[in-house]
């Protein structure tokens, strides 16, 4: 029998939405990453007036897009990279779950790809649609990699390891520095998803290419940034022989990011202001929600980056909590075995609805 795909984690959550929607006012979903904030009025107007519906868009990007990502890092992080060694993603979804088919037709020999083991689902099912091993990385109590606990079998098969800082769903922050080490040692590409760099709380914003570009490569998105996700605009950038070999490979494929969306990009790519507002408004979501579920018993850490509150379970039972929250607050959240068997005991929530709304959860569990 051949592959048959596993249920999608958000799937699971229809009946928990049946409670939360039965109340007045209806749900409020922190169930998924969602921007529900309006994008930048500069990038609204570019994306409805750049004129570049009519053409076939550059696979890799337009000039203009690859410098406006450059210059973005260069600016934000502090990177100066040629623009040639970055090429566009219809967001980065669909890069993270493809990479490992196209590395192993670069690597043959090679089978494995690594990940952390509490992480964004996608890490390894782009290893299973590869048919490949998706194997788990251990992580420490602050959720950073443990990469003394992999097992040197497993490097020496692996065609990749995928960091993500701030981590998804838990915002913890890796030592990218000895990330990048660690993948140069063992000869094992190092992809490093940096989606929810500017919301890096616990220190300035980092980079893996702060530590040079020789093996690894760089994820990033607008969608979470700029409240784009439904614009599917990303980069990648790093390595200059794996970020070409991608961008060719990817252009025989026909991965294209749609012209009047590369329009939109550039705006928003160049412009920081939106992003700065943006980040006020989740750290102030963050605090108010960490209140709410402390009124109610249930302590969570700010996470030290991300807009996601990472929350223990009271007995480890995150669909009990999930389901409490859901009848009796009608909020929707994510229990943390979505992202991996290690993060069982946690649900995750996305401060993604404007304050009222969290607010409205709060008083419907008795603590507004």
């Amino acid at each position: 029998m051949g592959f048959t795909p596993p249920p999608y984690p958000y799937d699971r959550l229809v009946e928990l939405r049946r409670s939360a929607d039965a109340h007045d006012g209806g749900c409020v979903d922190l169930s998924v990453g969602t921007p529900t904030d309006p994008p930048a009025a500069v990038v609204v107007r570019a994306l409805a007036e750049s004129g570049a519906e009519r053409g076939y868009p550059p696979s890799a990007g337009t000039p203009a897009y690859r410098d406006a990502a450059a210059g973005w890092l260069r600016r934000r992080l502090g990177v100066d990279l040629d623009p040639a060694h970055l090429a566009a993603c219809v967001g980065t979804k669909e890069l993270v779950a493809g990479v490992p088919h196209w590395l192993r037709l670069r690597s043959p020999g090679r089978d494995t790809v690594l990940y952390p083991e509490v992480s964004y689902p996608t890490y390894e099912m782009g290893a299973l649609l590869a048919g490949a091993r998706a194997v788990p990385v251990r992580v420490d109590e602050r959720f950073r990699l443990d990469l003394s606990s992999v097992d040197p079998a497993d490097a020496a098969r692996a065609l990749c390891l995928w960091v993500n800082t701030p981590g998804n769903p838990a915002g913890g922050l890796d030592d990218l520095g000895a990330v990048a080490a660690w993948g140069r040692a063992h000869g094992v590409p190092v992809f490093s998803d940096e989606c929810y760099v500017e919301f890096t709380w616990d220190g300035p914003p980092r980079t893996i290419l702060e530590h040079g570009l020789d093996g690894v490569v760089a994820v990033h998105s607008l969608s979470k940034r700029s409240n784009l996700a439904g614009a599917r605009a990303g980069f990648y950038a790093g390595d200059p022989e794996l970020v070409g070999y991608l961008a060719e490979l990817r252009k025989h494929a026909g991965f294209m990011v749609p012209g009047p969306v590369q329009a939109a990009a550039v705006a928003a790519w160049d412009d920081d202001r939106h992003v700065d507002e943006q980040r006020d408004r989740y750290r102030r979501r963050l605090e108010l929600f960490a209140g709410i579920l402390a009124a109610v018993g249930i302590d969570v850490p700010l996470p030290a980056g991300g807009f996601y509150l990472w929350a223990p379970a009271p007995g480890g039972d995150a669909w009990g909590l999930a389901r409490r929250l859901a009848t009796e607050g009608g909020a929707l959240v994510s229990p943390g075995d979505f992202y991996g068997a290690a993060g069982a005991g946690h649900v995750r929530v996305a401060v993604v609805q404007p304050e009222e709304r969290l607010r409205l959860v709060g008083r419907r569990l008795g603590c507004g």
